[in-house]
């Protein structure tokens, strides 16, 4: 059901421009396991409704061809069969590959699609992680190394057979451009799309920024902080997105040191150590499709080290919060003195 969120005021229907009757229109759906939302700012109600419409189903088309939970999903394809031999890709797919690759090269391995070599083991509705065996067994298939990847060919093999791959870190991020680019073509000017902790903005809002509250981390009915932006995308990774306590009081949740092939954070220790632990990283860039691995990377990466990277990338910026929820900036966004 579309959800009509803002009306003009009544004395804009006394303009007689080609937006007079303009609204914005809203709608929330459940894809790609997280909610998807678009605002929308549009003259026509049939035409907004089938804007939506279109937009929602690339997001449910991206699913069915990147989710590693359905069978007949090409990255299902590829992880059943990349192990035993070659695998052509699609065009899309090939492009998220080198993207990722690109980024586990950038961060130094703090960004890995080969997470899912043990990521996959994880399930954190039944409260289940891989054991100390099991993490001893897979971790040397976990290494993005192991991804021979021809981007000429558009084909992927895999030089070890226990190895898989996941798009969580950046395929949402991708998602919302890709629904950005169909409502700017269709010649709309102002719109907001988001999926869980990826959004792009188009425009402002009609003269105004976007206002996005950056949760607070321990606490969902509190922001953080509140950014505004426009005609930009933020991404934010979190540990309190997909997480369970486990028996010895840790917080168990989805974003995987590589090195460790552990939940990052939950092999720290010392009192230095913690103070360069992160529990949310939100980056502010051009587009979803780099927003979205990166705040996955500085996660990964701590404080200091996840910091200088986005101060040496043009373009980006970072809002980090560590364990010991005090907000942190990166140079662009730090207040003078």
């Amino acid at each position: 059901m579309k959800l009509l969120k803002y009306l003009l005021p009544c004395c804009a229907a006394l303009l007689f421009t080609p937006e007079s009757h303009a609204e914005w229109f809203y709608e929330k759906q459940a894809v790609m396991g997280t909610d998807v939302t678009v605002q929308l700012w549009h003259e026509d109600a049939a035409s907004a409704d089938q804007l939506i419409d279109r937009v929602m189903a690339e997001f449910r088309r991206l699913d069915g061809e990147l989710s590693p939970y359905k069978e007949d999903s090409e990255l299902s394809h590829v992880n059943r069969t990349a192990g035993r031999e070659t695998v052509k890709l699609s065009a899309e797919l090939a492009s998220l590959i080198d993207k990722s690759l690109w980024y586990s090269e950038e961060t130094g391995g703090a960004f890995d699609i080969s997470y899912a070599t043990l990521g996959r083991l994880y399930d954190f509705r039944q409260h289940k992680e891989a054991d100390a065996a099991e993490t001893a067994a897979l971790i040397k298939a976990l290494n993005y190394h192991h991804l021979k990847f021809d981007k000429a060919a558009q084909t992927l093999y895999f030089d070890n057979p226990k190895t898989q791959i996941d798009l969580g870190g950046i395929a949402k991020g991708y998602a919302v451009d890709r629904a950005i680019a169909i409502l700017r073509q269709a010649g709309v000017r102002n719109a907001s799309v988001s999926a869980g902790g990826d959004a792009r903005m188009l425009g402002d809002k009609r003269g105004q920024p976007w206002l996005v509250g950056i949760r607070h981390p321990r606490d969902k009915s509190k922001n953080a902080a509140v950014i505004p932006l426009q005609d930009t995308a933020i991404s934010t990774s979190g540990d309190y997105e997909r997480f369970f306590i486990d028996d010895h009081h840790t917080r168990i949740h989805h974003i995987f040191n590589p090195a460790t092939g552990r939940p990052a954070g939950t092999e720290v220790q010392g009192e230095s150590a913690q103070s360069d632990k992160l529990i949310s990283v939100s980056i502010i860039g051009p587009q979803g499709f780099d927003t979205d691995p990166l705040s996955t990377s500085v996660f990964v990466l701590g404080r200091e080290k996840g910091l200088a990277l986005i101060d040496r990338l043009p373009g980006f910026e970072a809002i980090v919060i560590d364990s010991g929820r005090h907000l942190y900036f990166s140079r662009g966004l730090e207040q003078p003195n």
